[in-house]
């Protein structure tokens, strides 16, 4: 890895945001993967109401990315992600605590809150203000952490569901965010030197010209749309497999073929992805994405031969997504352009699994999929475009 133009101690960076990644995404959005139903069988919430908790904390995660991004880009990453880990912690303790929905859904609006400076788009942030434009096989690299937070937090919140119950699961990942975690990015994370106000045009996400507001316009809503798709799939992949026809044990098996196929992907783009202009690699993530949702829609060869090709398309995107904010806009912008990004995508991400689900509802699997795959392809259409515009 490039670390010529990091700051010293740069080169404990990648493994301590890579930890922080696995630690932060294992207690924010994987978590109700576990917890969801011991909380709602315990206390009786309907477990809409607790799953509609991690749809909170999306929301409130974009409606802190922008102010996360201009905080990374004046000061540097690490007063920023370290008050992530502490918001997490915070907000996990009052999910932990809590005695009604309003406050189990008010615990996990802080934890959005803390996943907005935590989670890919601050370490993204980060790794831009710490090595600059050599960043890329730094962020590819976190990825590859960032790829096993599920296969690692799944079975440790089972675990702990099993003997301390869902709070004290809640109290066990507060702990290890506020007491393990926000001190060690803290303190070992490279100081950097605040930087001096920039005239940066706010009315074009930190650009300065009308082609790169155009740019930037057209990388939101790509960004988007993928967005719309991964979470709408994720969610609602064993209910489209067992509408097909699948076994709940067999769609499960699928299922499980997501983690190995990302985290493979990004093993591939780390060999040959310097070979590659990063908006290229986003547009054969969106290829591969498109193509995957496609045959799942049309239900056309194994099932998954589709939803292999599907993660490994969002393994790469998750890469792209980070790489091409910073050869499109440079590194001095990097943070706020990618913190400006990511507010409509998560917003988009919290809201699409709900609405996909009213949509199942009404309409069945079969036209919800051939709906996701129409946004897939065209937005890689738009991806192809944004190629041949930069």
């Amino acid at each position: 890895m490039e670390t010529t133009s990091a700051p010293p101690g740069g080169r404990l960076a990648v493994p301590l945001l890579g930890i922080a990644q696995i630690v932060s995404w294992g207690s924010s959005f994987y978590l109700l993967a576990v917890l969801a139903t011991p909380i709602s069988a315990d206390t009786g919430w309907p477990l809409a109401w607790v799953v509609g908790g991690g749809s909170i904390g999306l929301l409130c995660s974009g409606i802190a990315a922008p102010f996360v991004g201009r905080m990374i880009d004046g000061f540097g990453g690490r007063q920023t992600m370290a008050a992530g880990s502490l918001l997490m912690g915070a907000g996990l303790a009052a999910v932990g605590s809590s005695t009604g929905i309003a406050t189990y859904l008010l615990g996990w609006a802080v934890i959005g809150f803390g996943m907005g400076a935590g989670l890919y788009d601050a370490a993204f942030s980060t790794l831009g203000r710490i090595f600059g434009a050599s960043a890329r096989r730094a962020i590819t690299h976190l990825t590859l952490f960032g790829g096993f937070a599920s296969t690692v937090c799944w079975p440790l919140s089972a675990l702990a569901v099993e003997h301390i119950g869902w709070r004290g699961a809640c109290f066990a990942y507060a702990a290890v965010q506020a007491l393990v975690m926000a001190p060690t990015l803290f303190l070992l994370l490279p100081r950097e030197a605040r930087k001096a106000p920039s005239a940066l045009d706010r009315a074009g996400a930190g650009t300065t010209t009308s082609r790169e507001r155009r740019t930037f316009w057209l990388l939101a809503v790509i960004l988007m749309a993928n967005g719309a798709v991964q979470t709408t799939v994720s969610v609602h992949l064993l209910t489209i497999l067992q509408a097909q026809g699948m076994q709940l044990v067999a769609a499960v098996a699928v299922g499980a073929l997501i983690g190995p196929s990302q985290v493979g992907a990004r093993v591939i783009e780390m060999l040959v992805g310097d070979r590659l202009d990063p908006t290229a690699t986003l547009a054969w993530a969106g290829a591969l994405v498109a193509v995957g949702v496609l045959l799942l829609a049309l239900g056309a060869g194994p099932a998954a031969v589709a939803v292999v090709l599907y993660a490994a398309g969002n393994g790469v995107w998750s890469i792209a997504r980070g790489t091409v904010p910073l050869a499109l806009f440079g590194a001095e912008r990097y943070a706020v352009v990618i913190g400006r990004l990511a507010a409509p995508n998560l917003m988009v991400q919290a809201a699409a699994p709900f609405a996909a689900g009213l949509v199942i509802a009404q309409v069945g699997t079969e036209t919800t999929m051939a709906a996701l795959a129409t946004v897939a392809a065209t937005n890689l259409v738009a991806t192809i475009i944004l190629v041949w515009r930069s």
